[in-house]
């Protein structure tokens, strides 16, 4: 029996909660059908619920599994997120004709439910290529689609003969649909634990309203770590570079189940959809879904939220990222970044977290906050609640927490971040001591502390690989930074993700770290022509693409930056933006143009002071090209020289109608990015205004 109630003149039911399974409405009608032989149009349901996120009626369309009707059995279900411009009906750019019979031939043959939900936010949607769902532009927030995803969970299980519990809940889209897919699986963790992507959005904003920050789920797939995740492509895809990115990060992830497939086809399109669902019922068959993780990470863009039955609440000033990281009954850290991955510690004044009810009633235990990123370590006492929390007060820096009470036992010793600006990036070619440092958890003294260093990366020669202390101090950390030498050969172009392997061995046992570095590449060469910024005005030539299949030529853009005295030099205690004129970008139209350029360096005079974002003009994607504005301690040394890595990004439409994925041809140019790096030093006397040389 088909379902739908378009044959009987009804655009859409309402769904009732008061009933076991389907609405009674629902149910009333589709028996009267039966007994008078009436076929209804489609398989599927199309319903609408009421919203407190949206103030209104959402819809929905749901497929149910054959017998549903009939049956008493309850079952698992995917939500399905459509992709830009779409609604709940997944038919806009296929007229129905493709993703709906697909959707309903697999729930036709498998137990399963599947929801196609709206993503419309009606100011977005202002015309084909203006339909934005979901609320994720940068100026938007004010709809948070995550709480509405939680309204419609709720009602789907209230209204509907669903199978409880994370295990059986799974997510899935299309395009900003499959970022969908991957950002509210990240930030609901504890309720799906499956999700899939089919050629998903690279990045788009999350987070209240005048906060907004840039989430892109390459940076952050731990939050994945007890999730089943799959991604993907098609050859064709006009984003397949973005999805590449995306792909390296989740396979590069020994935390997360990840699969991926890639179909040849030539458009942006839902492929494989059978085969993906497929992956969601060996996900509902999975029962290590079933348990809490024993330990976990987590990241959010949000000032307060609950996972896994811990509570955070903060005041984060402006964009911002809470960070748990290590979640265990014995402790966790904690930082926050302005921006991911490298952003530093965002601006807070207060910052608490309440535990899951994991510890024994009125209890005391011991708070011990270790010393990390320049902080002392400190010890307080609390007490747990009736229902078993703890409640922990502390602030925006980094912190690693250890609690120390009954059914606690002691956090192995751990690696600390070799830089507090993301990634660490050593240079290839010569020996380079890496900044290990191990923190000691524990309340007393660590003795016998014991590392080595290995990787299987035949461009790692590891020199000097071991290194001992009889004693950490209790709070404290072992510096091995003048221990462990390494040297790294690198290539051309860009960095190169690079992972490397510390065996720790202690008077409590053994423990093993992993962690990535990226090498510098090799050459590193120096800019053509670089211009410094500090509060002076200028108009530089710069590409602009002129379509979509293209094509492109030089405009000129006038652009004040930076704060100081407007010489061009970047003195003490200024501000100041660097571009950079690039000999050939990656359009073949791209010569001689200027890019402002993303600063890296490790050194305590520069710091990041803010990440600028802007649209990479006619890209559909989303993403958004990362700069820098930088400030100069205004304590630096007169004699200091201080190494500088300079990336600008260029892109290009590249078209080649004659090239046949699958069948048939190339639908829509591929959009490709590059990433230019040089490299440049500060001093004192030679950073003046279209300086060339170090």
């Amino acid at each position: 029996m088909a379902r739908s109630f378009h044959t009987l003149g009804m655009a859409e039911g309402r769904a009732f909660t008061g009933g076991d399974g389907l609405g009674r409405v629902a149910v009333a009608v589709l028996l009267l059908c039966a007994a008078s032989g009436i076929a209804t149009a489609q398989p599927y349901y199309d319903l609408t619920h009421d919203s407190k996120v949206f103030g209104e009626a959402r819809h929905y369309r749901i497929f149910l599994p054959q017998g549903y009707e009939t049956s008493t059995r309850r079952y698992p279900v995917i939500f399905y997120f459509h992709g830009h411009s779409d609604r709940y009906t997944l038919e806009k750019y296929d007229d129905g004709k493709d993703t709906v019979p697909k959707v309903a031939a697999f729930t036709a043959s498998h137990e399963v439910i599947v929801v196609a939900a709206d993503g419309y936010v009606a100011r977005d949607y202002t015309g084909f290529y203006g339909g934005a769902p979901y609320d994720v532009r940068r100026d938007g927030g004010q709809y948070d689609y995550g709480e509405y995803f939680l309204e419609l969970l709720r009602h789907i299980d209230a209204s509907f003969r669903t199978l409880p519990g994370r295990r059986y809940h799974a997510t899935s889209g299309l395009s900003m649909g499959g970022f969908t897919s991957l950002y509210l699986s990240a930030r609901y963790p504890d309720l799906i634990g499956s999700a899939s992507a089919f050629n998903p959005g690279p990045e788009f904003y999350v987070g209240e309203p005048g906060r907004r920050s840039l989430w892109r789920p390459k940076d952050h797939t731990s939050s994945h770590g007890h999730t089943m995740v799959r991604l993907v492509r098609a050859s064709g895809d006009y984003i397949s570079q973005y999805h590449e990115e995306t792909r390296a990060a989740y396979a590069s992830a020994p935390e997360v189940d990840f699969e991926f497939r890639q179909d040849e086809y030539d458009r942006h399109w839902a492929t494989s959809i059978a085969e993906t669902f497929e992956f969601h019922m060996r996900a509902f068959r999975n029962p290590v879904l079933d348990a809490p993780p024993a330990q976990w990470n987590y990241a959010s863009a949000q000032r307060r939220f609950d996972v896994y039955g811990y509570a955070v609440s903060s005041d984060v000033d402006g964009p911002g990222l809470i960070l748990l990281e290590r979640v265990s009954q014995d402790g966790f850290g904690l930082r926050t970044r302005r921006w991911a991955p490298d952003g530093p510690s965002a601006a807070c004044s207060s910052l608490s977290v309440r535990t899951a009810p994991r510890y024994r009633p009125g209890a005391s235990y011991k708070v011990l906050d270790a010393g990390v990123a320049g902080q002392v370590a400190s010890s307080t006492d609390t007490q747990a609640d009736a229902d078993g929390r703890l409640l922990i007060r502390l602030d925006c820096r980094a912190h690693e927490i250890s609690l120390i009470g009954p059914d606690t036992a002691p956090r192995p010793p751990t690696l600390l971040p070799l830089s507090e600006r993301g990634p660490f990036r050593p240079a290839p070619g010569s020996s380079v001591h890496l900044p290990i440092h191990i923190l000691n958890h524990r309340i007393d003294p660590l003795t016998n502390l014991k590392v080595e260093l290995t990787s299987s990366y035949p461009t790692v020669r590891i020199l000097k690989g071991t290194a001992t202390r009889k004693t950490v101090a209790a709070g404290g950390t072992a510096d091995f930074s003048g221990d462990l030498l390494v040297e790294f050969t690198a290539g051309a172009g860009d960095f190169a993700r690079t992972r490397l392997e510390l065996a720790l061995s202690f008077d409590g046992g053994t423990a093993k770290e992993t962690f990535d570095v990226m090498v510098q590449p090799d050459p590193l060469p120096t800019p053509a022509e670089i211009v410094v910024l500090d509060g002076v005005t200028r108009t530089f030539r710069v590409f602009h693409q002129t379509g979509n299949q293209g094509g492109g030529s030089s405009i000129q853009r006038t652009v004040t930056e930076g704060a100081g005295n407007g010489n061009g030099r970047l003195e003490p205690g200024e501000a100041a933006t660097i571009w950079l004129r690039i000999p050939q970008g990656l359009d073949p139209f791209d010569k001689n143009n200027w890019c402002r350029a993303k600063v890296y360096s490790d050194s305590p005079w520069i710091t990041e002071e803010d990440d600028i974002q802007e649209e990479k003009q006619r890209e559909w994607t989303g993403a958004q090209n990362r700069t820098s504005l930088v400030r100069l301690s205004p304590t630096t040394s007169a004699e200091a020289k201080i190494p500088l890595i300079l990336d600008c990004e260029s892109w290009s439409f590249a078209y080649t109608p004659d090239v046949r994925f699958g069948t048939e041809p190339l639908y829509q140019a591929f959009q490709f990015h590059r990433h230019h790096l040089f490299g440049w030093s500060w001093t004192a006397k030679e950073t003046k205004l279209n300086d060339l040389k170090e």
